[in-house]
């Protein structure tokens, strides 16, 4: 992508063998000129040639009154009767037209271009336009078609000191609402869903997977209404060929409603030849409307690692804090298959750092009301070994596959019960979605020689999985997709949560998790 100060003075496209070097010409440039190549071919790596968007841009401090520089894009069949396509248009391959001005006289001029891929594709970003016809390039039908998107306007520098987001804060009747979206597994293109049911349990064919992903992402927003849209992990499926196309996919419904939201990455969201790598990915995530999104300390393993707090609504005070980790991927391992990364001690050294610095900033804030509770919850993608400990007691869902994560613990769990988490949302296995609490045989022992919380927590819940692009089969039954939503009542230190299912009218398996900013153990209460 081009800089904000820059104009578009020229585009092509470029056709050639399947490896066309980055280094390949593009538009014909002068000395004040740079030229670029979009970094994705345009057939997605399927065919037996390959054809690259190239642009060719001019720094604002460089342009000069009479230089052309782009105003419009279109695409289609030219037609000289057509007034649309007529006087002024240049043709450029692949069905591409372009109008140029000279720029004393621009005023919306074209200041970037992109490509995304599918029907289904779709750009949130403030500013940009997807072309609805696709590029002329002959390609295979099972290919997804390529669609220019163009970002038109005056360029203008980037401001020195950008402000900082709007904090986080409660409403004004004390209420936070998250909703916990998991696995939604988006493709390039639609995608296919293998195992849907209808609302009575009976198997529905093969259909479209994304289209149907977006309309339940939608649906349960205005359902909810939450504060905050939590994503944890697997947006991508595996292998996939234009990670943009579906990232943009999975977080425009939640940014056309303008509601903030976070990430973790899972196991699938970077696999594959052509997947954008984690850092590439959080970056595209970071500068999309509405993104909490953070990198997290670089010499910290993984992409991910961060937090973020929750505040009163007319006052300075944190009640919430979120963490979120990241969880890595699926690793080679002689012990099982599949087997996973365990959260590494550096992040959990940076975890337990964090959470003392805010708790000691908490107990200096003068502003922190004795009678205020503050709660703390983690997000992760892959769940940690003692999500399938036999101690587990399940509550509120089902265990419906066995917890698939790693074979090695790195006792991450042990640092949430030492930092008095309350609770833990993960994703990753599709049809569980319970949540659980270790049951010890003493009170307020993890096991003998190991640390002594001083209360009991935290639970262990499943998000559900919500895309009909993953699975939501096990042992030949099927189940409804689903979300996990956390409701905060800051005024009495409670959290419950519950569910919203395929075809339910009202809320599942809801559950008090917390009450008076302390863990509540449902089997004291039977």
């Amino acid at each position: 992508m081009t800089i904000d100060n820059s104009y578009v003075t020229d585009i092509t496209i470029r056709f050639g063998p399947p490896i066309c070097p980055v280094t390949s010409p593009g538009p014909e440039a002068t000395s004040r000129q740079r030229g670029h190549r979009i970094e994705k071919d345009l057939y997605l790596y399927s065919a037996e040639s390959s054809a690259w968007l190239y642009i060719a841009t001019i720094n604002d401090a460089d342009l000069r009154i009479d230089d052309l520089v782009v105003t419009d894009v279109k695409v289609g069949e030219h037609n000289t009767r057509d007034e649309d396509l007529g006087l002024g248009w240049e043709s450029r391959p692949a069905g591409v037209w372009i109008r140029r001005n000279k720029y004393r006289e621009s005023h919306q001029s074209v200041l970037d271009l992109d490509v995304l891929f599918g029907l289904d594709a779709v750009d949130p970003r403030p500013q940009w336009t997807l072309m609805q016809q696709p590029l002329q390039l002959n390609a295979s039908l099972d290919i997804p078609i390529a669609r220019l998107t163009i970002r038109r306007g005056r360029a203008a520098p980037e401001p020195k000191d950008p402000h900082p987001p709007t904090p986080l804060r409660a409403r004004k009747n004390g209420k936070f609402k998250i909703v916990q979206i998991s696995d939604t597994h988006m493709v390039t293109g639609v995608g296919v869903c293998k195992d849907a049911i209808d609302a009575d349990g009976n198997f529905l064919p093969q259909s479209v997977a994304d289209p149907l992903t977006v309309d339940f992402i939608g649906g349960i927003l205005d359902v909810e209404r939450p504060d905050l849209v939590i994503l944890t992990g697997d947006q991508l499926h595996h292998d996939i060929l234009d990670s943009q196309s579906a990232i943009f996919k999975v977080t425009a419904p939640i940014i056309a409603r303008s509601i903030p939201f976070a990430t973790v990455f899972g196991n699938h969201d970077a696999e594959g030849t052509h997947a954008l790598s984690r850092a590439a990915q959080m970056s595209l995530l970071q500068n999309l409307p509405f993104s909490l999104c953070q990198a997290g300390p670089q010499e910290i393993e993984g992409v991910g690692n961060y937090y973020l707090q929750v505040f009163s609504h007319n006052a300075p005070s944190p009640l919430i804090s979120l963490f979120f980790l990241d969880t890595h991927g699926q690793i080679k391992s002689e012990v099982k298959d599949p087997d996973y990364e365990p959260i590494r001690q550096g992040q959990i050294e940076w975890f337990k750092n964090t959470s003392r610095k805010l708790r000691k900033a908490r107990d200096d804030d003068i502003s922190f009301n004795n009678n205020d509770y503050h709660v703390s919850l983690a997000f992760l993608h892959i769940p940690f070994p003692e999500y399938a400990d036999d101690s587990l007691r399940i509550f509120g869902g089902h265990r419906r596959e066995p917890t698939e994560g790693p074979s090695l613990n790195s006792h991450f769990y042990d640092a949430l019960v030492e930092e008095d988490v309350v609770a833990v949302g993960c994703g990753h296995d599709h049809v569980n979605d319970f949540c659980g609490l270790m049951q010890r045989k003493n009170d307020g022992d993890l096991q003998e020689g190991r640390h002594k919380p001083s209360r009991l927590g935290p639970w262990l819940c499943y998000g559900g999985g919500a895309g009909f692009g993953g699975y939501s089969s096990y042992g030949g039954n099927r189940y409804h997709r689903r979300m996990r939503i956390w409701d905060f009542d800051t005024n009495t230190g409670t959290i419950a949560t519950w569910k919203r299912v395929e075809y339910a009218r009202e809320r599942v398996d809801e559950l008090v998790l917390v009450e008076g900013g302390t863990v509540v153990n449902p089997s004291t209460q039977d």
